[in-house]
């Protein structure tokens, strides 16, 4: 069938199926909260239940953004097809909804058999939670003169900057109304979670791109390793002091003009980071690590000999050891005026297969938090631009989004204080 056919077909059968499947997602709604008492105990059969692990949906702030990151993620950028106003509360109704039940497992509704199933089955007749955690964000784009929220945009929420060193041009994976970032201990679970849900929002968003990604096994130990053998993330803010949290990663309503409904919220940068690993592997060990700043095997700074050890930057003024144009060294310059612009980075490896050219189409999902864009990721971005290392990567797509504050309780709903 020819792809015009084939759309053609997909509408008819859309349109036929249309009240059918609305009531049906009533019902799935409806029974969703009800099947999310059944919980899975760690039985430790990753094969069966998952992991097991349980991981709180209600609170102040989404899981996932200070959740140590799970195994498999992907990151989903939609645009709003919601007719008006009223049915996008109900698109962010519905996403709460399955999100409650999707994190939490359970059995999904019976809904007969005269109706289509209510859950795929790909992950059995029980759904586990397996660390499933939902993240939705909002992009710039959502507060047009569409619904009417022109006045409610996250005061420091932009479309994503281009930079000097960024290839965009002609990208099909920039902006979007909403963002998804769905992680979980298993692949399947993440793929499950996403078809759930595409399925009972489909009048309300649709798909514009995504990007999967993969947290690699620590080799020996300590922190993943990226697509160019290096380990990635060392140097996160403590997100188990509130003072530094509070400092960096949440939106505070009232402060330097932030909208109020923002609060406990946190703003999103998802950049597609391709990395040029044919060209990467034929650099010498010495080169890569001055570039940098950082040992391979061991993920010290050339100043140290452990993982975590802190560079030693003031007794290294003119960059003899770790040189001044350094990736970490300009990322992070550790002096008392960059300390604002610490971001909180949740990135994932990626593989796509190889480019037209044959060329391995992998790289970094690169995921960040922060408290303010402009403060923070784009300032440790700017600082970036020509360093050595961008012959050897390439940013690709991406974009800017608000990631919502938490569900407070069972009566709550993704986005409610945005709506008020």
């Amino acid at each position: 069938m020819d792809p015009s056919a084939l759309q053609a077909a997909l509408r008819r059968r859309s349109f036929l199926r249309g009240a059918a499947v609305g009531a049906a997602g009533v019902a799935v709604a409806g029974g969703a909260v009800a099947g999310a008492t059944v919980a899975f105990a760690d039985d430790g059969d990753s094969g069966t239940t998952g992991s097991g692990r349980v991981l709180a949906f209600h609170g102040e702030h989404q899981a996932g953004i200070l959740t140590k990151p799970q195994n498999f993620a992907t990151f989903v950028s939609f645009n709003a097809t919601a007719q008006n106003r009223a049915d996008l509360v109900e698109l962010f109704r519905t996403l709460t909804t399955r999100a409650r039940f999707l994190t939490a497992g359970g059995t999904p509704a019976d809904l007969g058999l005269a109706q289509p199933p209510s859950d795929s089955d790909t992950l059995g007749p029980a759904v586990p939670a397996d660390g499933l955690t939902i993240t939705v964000g909002v992009g710039s784009s959502l507060f047009d003169e569409r619904y009417g929220l022109a006045g409610k945009k996250p005061v420091r929420l932009t479309p994503m900057t281009v930079f000097p060193n960024d290839d965009m041009v002609g990208s099909t994976e920039l902006h979007g109304d909403i963002s998804l970032q769905i992680c979980a201990d298993h692949q399947d679970t993440v793929m499950h979670a996403l078809r759930d849900i595409a399925k009972h929002t489909r009048g309300g968003m649709q798909g514009m791109w995504k990007i999967d990604g993969f947290q690699s096994v620590p080799r020996p130990s300590g922190t993943q390793r990226n697509q160019l053998g290096f380990k990635d993330g060392i140097a996160n803010p403590d997100v188990t002091d509130e003072t530094t949290t509070d400092a960096l990663i949440w939106a505070h309503g009232g402060l330097r003009g932030e909208q109020s409904w923002a609060d406990g919220g946190s703003y999103q940068v998802i950049r597609v980071i391709r990395m040029l690993v044919e060209f990467w592997d034929r650099v010498s060990l010495s080169e890569q690590e001055l570039m940098i700043g950082r040992r391979r095997d061991t993920g010290a700074p050339l100043s140290g000999t452990a993982e975590f050890d802190t560079p030693e930057y003031a007794n290294d003024p003119m960059g003899n050891v770790i040189p001044l144009d350094a990736h970490i060294r300009l990322a992070n310059p550790r002096t008392k005026s960059s300390y604002d612009s610490q971001i909180l980075r949740r990135g994932y490896n990626y593989e796509r297969g190889f480019d037209v050219n044959g060329n391995l189409n992998v790289g970094l999902a690169f995921c960040c938090y922060q408290q303010d864009v402009l403060r923070q990721f784009e300032a440790v971005q700017t600082r970036l631009i020509d360093e050595p290392l961008v012959d050897y990567i390439s940013p690709t797509g991406g974009g800017y989004f608000f990631a919502l504050p938490g569900v407070k309780n069972a009566a709550d709903y993704y986005g409610s204080g945005m709506f008020a």
